[in-house]
């Protein structure tokens, strides 16, 4: 069981946000991070943030995305959400390829994790 004692959940009261969903019911869904200070009052002084989510199939089922919208207004990230969808989708797959080839190219010898035999004390056993 972990550590509880070191476990930090505090919430950091300079960096808080309300979140909104915005959809069309049809592609996705763009979130809406709105700066608010530690009273809950809209803080002027920080840009909001608007990240959009999609979800491509794939064999093992539907892969959720997310990825940052550059945006000023809520306007803005609607018009920006279709470049900025494909380009998360292009970079997760990016990544999803070099687990791959990371995957593909690791060694594995007797003994090893994923080896597929398990490590034999050099005793031959009868049944």
């Amino acid at each position: 069981m972990a550590d509880l004692d070191n476990l930090s959940a505090d919430m950091d009261a300079a960096n808080l946000y309300t979140e909104e969903i915005v959809t069309d019911r049809k592609m996705g869904t763009i979130h809406v991070l709105t700066p608010i200070t530690p009273e809950g009052a809209k803080d002027p002084t920080r840009a909001p943030i608007f990240t959009g989510e999609v979800q491509i199939m794939t064999q093992m089922g539907p892969l959720p995305i997310s990825f940052d919208i550059p945006a000023a207004s809520v306007a803005e990230a609607v018009s920006k959400y279709g470049e900025a969808a494909k380009e998360g989708v292009r970079q997760t797959l990016e990544r999803l390829q070099e687990m791959r080839r990371e995957a593909a190219s690791k060694i594995v010898t007797p003994g090893s994790p994923g080896f597929g035999v398990p490590p034999s004390s050099g005793k031959i056993q009868m049944p």
